[in-house]
């Protein structure tokens, strides 16, 4: 594998792993959010990633493909199909008849846990791109 593809893997985990941390941060920002847009309260974003083939590689064949050494991508940003959560509120504009608030389907605790590990999966990709392009840099001084 050239060193090339090395940082175009790398490249391609820090780019789906920050669309992560964005969908993780606008489910943190909308955790107590009573009603969202169409009147229904906010449904949690997940990321789905998939393997994606790394093109370009700079030695004419695609060893990269056979190798199982693919990218990543994000196929798709879904809503979560987790149920939304029933808070008594009677005071509240959007309280139905009984005075329960339908609120979003968000464990601030569970983002935390996923942002974490959004976060260190970034820097492990950061961190095979630094050194990917320090032993280019190693190479082209020789």
């Amino acid at each position: 594998m050239s060193l090339f593809a090395t940082l175009s893997i790398a490249g391609s985990g820090m780019s789906a792993e920050s669309e992560r941390l964005s969908a993780i941060a606008s489910n943190i920002a909308n955790a107590n959010s009573a009603v969202g847009s169409g009147g229904q309260p906010y449904r949690a974003r997940e990321v789905v990633f998939q393997a994606a083939s790394i093109a370009g590689d700079d030695d004419g064949n695609d060893e990269t493909s056979s190798a199982g050494m693919d990218g990543v991508r994000v196929a798709a940003v879904v809503e979560s199909d987790a149920p939304t959560r029933t808070v008594y509120d009677p005071t509240s504009t959007y309280a139905d008849a009984n005075g329960y608030v339908q609120m979003p389907n968000v464990n601030p605790v569970d983002e935390m846990v996923n942002m974490i590990s959004a976060q260190q999966d970034y820097q492990a990709n950061l961190e095979a791109f630094n050194v990917a392009k320090t032993l280019a840099q190693r190479t082209l001084s020789i």
